[in-house]
Parts: C-alpha cells; structure tokens; sequence
C-alpha cells in the first residue's frame, strides 16, 4: 500500500509539473503581437474612424494573438520616415500616400500622376492591372508588403484664400505639399510655390501667414477645421487623394496564415468602409462647408490639364514608356466601365 501511495503522488507530481509547464507554454503563446499602426489622419477624418474599426475587428479575431494600436495625427512616424520604419523590419503599418512608396518604387507616382483619373472606379481598377501587381510585387523587395491600394478620400483641389480659376491665378502662392517629388513638380507646373511640411503643422502654418493654402480634399478640409483659416475651394480635382497600407514584409512573414488572412480581410472590410462613407459624407460636407462661409469654384479644366503635361517628363527613375502603358490600361478600363464590366 505504501508503494501504491508513494507512485500516486509521484504520478500526480508529474501531471502538476507537466500541467504547469504546458499553462506557462500556453501563456507565452497567446502573448500578443504588438503591431503599431501609424497615419497622419486625424480623429475626426473618415479615414481613422474605419481604421479604428479594422483595428478592433483585427484584435478581437485574433483571440488575443496580435494587438494592432492605433496612433493618430502624425504621433508616431509618417511619410517617409514613417516609410523607412515599414521598410527596415519593424513590426509597423503605415497608412499615409502613395506617394511614399514611389521613394521606393518610383512607377507609384506615375500610376497616381496629376490629372489621370475621372472617378473613383477608374483608379480602383487600374489598382487591379498586371501593371500595378507588379509594382507591388517590386516593393516586396524592398521590404514593403502593400495590403491595399484603396483607401480614398477624394480629389484633391487648392484650398486658398482667395478663389483659383486658371494656372494664372496660382502664381506665387505658397501651397504645402507632402515631402514628395510628384507633389512638389505638380504644384510647381500649376503655377504655385510648393512648401513642404508635415500636414499636422498646416493649421498653425495658415494662421500665421507661412502658406498661403493647401492642396486637399473636402473631407480633409471638414475633418481638420481648415475651413477656420481658408474659406476658397478651387475644384483642380489634380489629383486623387488615396492611401497606401504598408506593413513590414518582415514582420508579415513572421505572422501565421491565419494572421495574416485577419489583418488581410479587415483592411479590405476598412477599405470598402471608408470608400463608402467617404462617397456619402464628401455631398454631405460640401453642403456643411458652405454654411460654414467656404465657396467652391470650377476651373478651367482643359487649361489646368495643359500646363500639368511636362510633369510626366520630370522622372526619369520611371520606367521608359510607363505613361503610354498607363494610358493603355486606363482606355480599357473606361471601355469596360462603358460597357459595363
């Protein structure tokens, strides 16, 4: 009986060891996975509302496996540095232009070139084309996994203080533009004085006379408050407001599948969230801003078209006929529209 009572204890001492190591195994798998998600949007911007839906929806599917958090309005890195983050490993995602890809893959400028797109449908198919794949196919390899290309937030037009009409009514004005080359030459071919400077720092920038406008969208001018400083809205439509979601390539390889098919699924869900709400509130606040004193103007578009040509010649990192393959895709695509597809 003795022995008996003696293998018992051992057997339960055994199951109580293997039963605490298997609870401390347990306890680091579910440790969860920080990922920090940086924009430059604010709050109050659609873009962060429907981010801050992807992101819960993301941690709660993950069972406590990944926590994504959200940093707002410019407080962790943005733009290019924010960039250089994704780029370099870090367990990061940035949700900022475009633009900053083509620092890495300059074809992502020439696919969101000035004056190219009519409407939001022609921009999300070209996102589609062999064309753009391959692009992102390219950013892989420099460490950037893009998870989408579609998150829109309008035509971007002059915001100014006083009203814009032909290129000649831009000559001289300082207008902020993103750290970017594309940004930088289009200003530049429609007559301004482009000014680079973090968008956080426009409001304050405004007030004190550093610039003389921005260059935006209705909902940026709405969920910024800019309407408090300009009250001139010149409808250039020069070119589409739209955000990259970067995540380190690095850290989305080290994600399991069933990880990296969550965050994935929630982007898109984000994606057609925004665009939806973006298409509802941009009528919603056009009417809102005029209450609120902002008076919109038409252009002279064929004129604006004119002077932003030469900018497609001013990038010689560009592939060699990359404008004419563009153009090509673009034609299809407005055919299928036409027709339907």
């Amino acid at each position: 009986m003795k022995k008996i009572s003696v293998a018992i204890s051992v057997c339960a001492a055994l199951i109580l060891v293997i039963g605490c190591s298997k609870g401390k195994e347990s306890s680091r798998q579910v440790k969860p996975r920080v990922i920090k998600v940086s924009t430059k949007f604010v709050d109050d911007e659609q873009t962060v509302k429907s981010l801050v839906k992807v992101v819960k929806a993301i941690n709660e599917r993950s069972e406590g496996s990944l926590e994504l958090q959200l940093f707002t309005s410019g407080t962790l890195p943005i733009g290019k540095d924010g960039m250089e983050q994704v780029a370099t490993g870090s367990d990061w995602i940035l949700v900022d232009g475009v633009n900053f890809l083509g620092d890495y893959v300059p074809d992502y400028n020439a696919v969101t070139g000035p004056m190219l797109y009519q409407s939001f449908d022609e921009y999300l198919k070209m996102m589609r084309t062999p064309l753009v794949q391959e692009l992102n196919a390219a950013a892989e390899e420099k460490g950037i996994k893009v998870l989408s290309l579609d998150w829109l937030f309008g035509f971007r037009s002059m915001i100014t203080k006083k009203p814009i009409k032909v290129p000649a009514d831009m000559k001289g004005l300082k207008i902020r533009v993103p750290t970017s080359q594309l940004y930088t030459f289009t200003i530049e071919a429609l007559g301004g004085n482009p000014i680079a400077m973090p968008y956080p720092d426009t409001y304050a920038a405004l007030q004190q006379g550093v610039i003389d406008g921005i260059e935006g969208s209705i909902m940026t001018l709405y969920g910024t408050k800019q309407y408090e400083n300009v009250k001139e809205v010149s409808l250039t439509r020069h070119l589409l407001g739209v955000s990259a979601v970067c995540i380190s390539d690095k850290c989305w390889k080290s994600l399991t599948d069933e990880q990296r098919t969550i965050i994935q699924e929630e982007v898109n869900r984000g994606a057609e969230d925004n665009l939806r709400e973006t298409i509802k509130l941009e009528a919603e606040y056009e009417l809102k801003l005029k209450e609120l004193g902002v008076t919109f103007h038409e252009v002279d578009a064929d004129a604006f078209n004119k002077v932003v040509a030469p900018v497609y010649s001013k990038f010689p990192k560009w592939s060699e006929g990359i404008y004419d393959k563009i153009m090509k895709n673009l034609g299809q695509i407005r055919e299928d529209i036409k027709n339907g597809k």
